[in-house]
């Protein structure tokens, strides 16, 4: 930014002299900065008028504004239909970067120290082809590992701490998306309930980290610490070579809609901050009470700052941005790609070499924007999962009940080789954030155990939750001894981890499922903070069997290419980092047509190879079979492929190692009932003549309901 910068150095900055306070709003007609002392949060020492520049910029300073102090403003304006002024209360500083709680709904900025030793630490810079996300909860993930001192678990420490590193090391992801950690508290209905705000979407503050989820040292300390503490596991995880993702969520905060906490920018500027009608009536496109008004330049400005502020001074990978369709929503509510917030986190310099994820929708008009963002963004791919949901789950239910699955393999196959049908070339098929599950939903043991959500413990009479599952109990709901039941329930376990990391794309695993984690049925524990939620450390022997699985499958897609290109393959043509794929039948004939499109053709030979300019030719066969009756392929004859080898089997519980049998080209083999084998084909690489194969045909999935 140049000097000239009218919105320049927002919030805090210390100087020789003290410090100066800056905050921007065009409505008010008055504002005050309030100091207060440094053990009592209620005792105020100060108060300081703020002056007004050209740029409606409100600057207040003062001696006493140097590290350590907490600080809040009071603003007051006129009475409108948008403004709900109140020069009573006490409002945090937007870029504060550090909050301390007065009790109730209390809260004071806080001057940060600046500084912190990195070391040689340095982030990874895991290249996208090469990139697993482990999403999981700062908390939750080590509350209950009895390897972590008590007084360390649930914490930014206890992720941090070797046997947490060690385990996500031993897994084999690369990196940790954690749910929000900006400050957030629970929302007054929750309260009200008991309840609360478990995953955290509901934002106080962009710049402040969770102070809860600190140690209770560090907390005691006061934010400098629980700051410290945050960066020292950012720190531990580069050290371990695991980048670090945040889920932001800038599109709404914890003010709710009107008549809710006025903490922040309800009470600087309602009418610029949120987006409002003529009346004062807010323009909900997030379904939780407000929207941040994007077709404003204060609150794009806000976003990019806090974007640099946590990729820069925290050292923080990546984000995935909540509901990033609302960002980019303009003056007139519409959706556009090329909206300046997000042009901005593109474009900025300060944001290069960051991995950007969106989740590309919202809920309002024309909110779901799957496959419309622009080159540079990744985005979570909700038409993979349904599809793969309902290959291996849905369709399953319906051919049982009905004699036949409704759908064949095209679509499937689709997702498979990276979602063209979705993402443009020109972003190719890392632009897809595979997953099967998130946070959000069920858990993938869950997925296979439940035919409805059971979400009563959530105090909404069981209303709450998506009912659009695509699950398939396998024949009685919830928990079973019955052995027939179980294997089947395992075994679409492994189908749908091995569809997921051994699909192109990048693959996101929700933690947990690696070895079956259940939630009992909940499928949206938002307000469950428990041991529903958290991560069992104790593991029943199908649960370390399923782990083992996800351990092979995560080393077979490292350590195979073919399976991780980072562009669309050409038709005729050989493209550098794509995967050149050839698709055959259970005969081990080339498919077509009628193959792709027929209901009743489940079953696919999928052959890929790799075309990369760093790592070595490789080529590899998986075989999908989506029907509960065996089925004996003949496995393809193809230019260069003189052998196969096995290399994993969904059907057997436990992972095998390669198999070291080499079978022809041409030779049977026999394929368990709803099951799925990868091999490495052997031979040297040769250059496919053009039209020698098709490529998936574009299926075009419905819209998600």
């Amino acid at each position: 930014m140049t000097p000239a910068d009218p919105l320049r150095n927002l919030g805090v900055r210390v100087t020789s002299h003290g410090g100066e306070l800056r905050v921007w709003s065009e409505n008010a007609d008055a504002m005050e900065l309030c100091l207060f002392d440094d053990k009592d949060a209620n005792w105020m020492v100060k108060t300081t008028r703020m002056t007004k520049d050209a740029n409606n910029v409100w600057v207040g300073k003062s001696r006493s504004l140097t590290p350590g102090r907490r600080y809040a403003i009071r603003v007051s304006g006129p009475v409108s239909a948008t403004n709900t002024f109140n020069p009573e209360t006490l409002l945090i500083d937007p870029y504060a970067r550090g909050l301390v709680h007065t009790g109730s709904n209390g809260w004071l900025s806080y001057v940060v120290e600046d500084g912190f030793d990195w070391g040689d630490s340095r982030k990874p810079q895991t290249p996208l082809d090469h990139t697993v996300v482990y999403e999981t909860h700062v908390k939750g993930i080590s509350k209950l590992n009895p390897d972590i001192p008590e007084e360390l678990r649930g914490t930014y420490a206890g992720l941090a701490h070797e046997s947490t590193i060690r385990y996500l090391r031993e897994l084999g992801v690369t990196a940790v998306e954690l749910l929000p950690v900006h400050a957030f508290v629970s929302e007054q209905r929750l309260i009200t309930q008991g309840l609360t705000n478990y995953w955290g979407y509901n934002t106080l503050n962009f710049f402040s980290p969770h102070a809860p989820y600190a140690s209770r040292a560090a907390q005691a300390a006061g934010p400098d610490a629980v700051l410290s503490e945050f960066k020292g596991m950012v720190k531990l995880l580069h050290e371990a070579g695991l980048e670090v993702i945040l889920d932001v969520v800038y599109n709404h905060t914890a003010e709710e809609g009107l008549g809710g906490p006025r903490s922040s920018f309800r009470g600087i500027d309602n009418a610029n901050y949120y987006r409002q009608d003529e009346h004062g009536a807010y323009i909900d496109v997030t379904g939780c009470g407000n929207t941040v008004n994007f077709g404003h330049d204060v609150p794009v400005r806000l976003v990019l700052d806090s974007l640099r502020y946590w990729a820069n001074e925290v050292q923080i990978d990546g984000f995935r941005f909540d509901l990033a369709a609302t960002l980019g929503r303009d003056a007139d509510v519409n959706y556009s790609p090329d909206h300046p917030l997000l042009r901005g986190i593109l474009d900025d310099p300060a944001l290069a070499n960051v991995k950007m994820i969106a989740e590309p929708w919202d809920v309002g008009a024309g909110g779901w924007q799957t496959g419309n963002f622009s080159l540079g963004w990744s985005e979570w791919n909700d038409r993979y999962r349904d599809r793969a949901r309902a290959f291996w789950l849905a369709d399953i239910s319906e051919a049982r009940d009905k004699g036949a699955a409704p759908t064949g393999i095209g679509g499937f196959a689709t997702r498979l080789a990276g979602s063209s049908n979705t993402f443009s070339p020109e972003r190719g098929p890392l632009a897809s954030v595979n997953f099967i599950t998130a946070h959000d939903g069920f858990t993938l043991a869950d997925l296979t155990s439940y035919n409805a959500k059971h979400n009563l413990g959530n105090g909404e009479n069981n209303r709450d939750g998506t009912d659009n599952n695509r699950s398939f109990n396998h024949g009685i709901e919830g928990q079973t001894t019955d052995e027939a039941i179980l294997l089947d329930r395992h075994k679409a376990m492994r189908n749908l981890l091995g569809t997921l990391l051994l699909s192109a794309g990048i693959p996101m695993l929700t933690a947990g499922d690696e070895f079956g984690r259940s939630q009992r049925g909940n499928n949206n524990a938002y307000c469950q903070d428990s041991e529903l939620t958290w991560m069992s450390w104790l593991r029943t022997r199908d649960q370390r069997e399923l782990l083992a699985t996800t351990q092979r499958l995560l080393e077979l897609r490292r350590t195979n290419p073919a399976l991780r290109p980072s562009r669309y393959a050409v038709f005729g043509e050989t493209t550098k980092n794509a995967s050149h794929m050839d698709w055959f039948d259970a005969t081990g004939e080339l498919m077509d047509d009628e193959d792709w499109n027929s209901p009743e053709n489940r079953t696919l030979q999928y052959l890929a190879a790799s075309t990369p300019d760093k790592e070595e030719f490789n080529r590899i066969l998986l075989i999908v079979h989506g029907v509960e009756d065996d089925v004996t392929v003949s496995l393809p004859v193809a230019p260069g492929v003189e052998s196969y080898n096995l290399l994993w089997d969904s059907a057997t519980e436990v992972p095998i190692e390669e198999d070291p049998t080499e079978l022809a080209p041409g030779s049977a083999r026999l394929v368990g009932g709803t099951s799925m084998q990868l091999f490495r084909a052997n031979g040297p690489r040769v250059v496919a003549a053009p039209g020698a194969a098709p490529s998936p045909h574009p299926i075009t999935d419905p819209v998600p309901s």
